[in-house]
């Protein structure tokens, strides 16, 4: 029985699935920030970089987070956090993990100065990733590990690897600070 879950969990990305998100409303102090202006020389409008970011509730998701604030982000990109959620209708988890969106949009903003767009999608995490990464095209999607070992990962399947084999963009996936590679 758990074979069949896992590989229902591991079927390839269908393109024209319909799923169901919310845009999260961030903090009105953060800076809308404008359209770029046209490069002198080259007359192309000069534009940061879309980075997604995968963020849950642990700590390995966060340590990602900061990662790609300070390794990965320059002032002109954008940060896309992306948020799966099982069900939408369950307040509780919604309203938890939209404070933690606004927490850090805030924190994006203090650390590396770039915009920060924020958006729950409801359905399975891994498929959720790579349908936000495919609408976006961005310069890199970065995520965090759960924490198994390597046994455990193979035998159950995790997001990190569902997405590496699915996302049509570089994946960056961070090993969590413990975690000893």
């Amino acid at each position: 029985m758990r074979e069949k879950h896992t590989l229902k969990a591991l079927e390839t990305l269908e393109e024209d699935e319909e799923y169901n998100w919310k845009e999260v409303t961030l903090p009105s102090f953060i800076p809308v920030v404008p359209k770029p202006e046209l490069d002198r020389e080259t007359g192309e409008r000069r534009r940061g970089r879309d980075i997604v970011v995968a963020i849950d509730h642990g700590p390995n998701s966060k340590h990602a987070f900061d990662w790609a604030l300070i390794h990965l982000c320059r002032l002109a990109d954008t940060i896309h956090l992306v948020h799966a959620i099982l069900d939408m209708k369950n307040v509780l988890v919604y309203d938890s993990t939209e404070g933690l969106l606004e927490k850090l949009a805030v924190e994006a903003l203090q650390v590396a100065m770039v915009k920060t767009v924020a958006r729950i999608v409801e359905g399975d995490p891994g498929k959720v990733i790579c349908r936000e990464a495919n609408r976006l095209k961005p310069a890199a999607v970065v995520m965090g590990t759960r924490g198994r070992g390597l046994i455990q990962s193979v035998l159950q399947g995790s997001v990190g690897e569902f997405c590496l084999h699915n996302c049509k963009v570089p994946v960056i996936i961070v090993p969590g600070k413990g975690i000893k590679i």
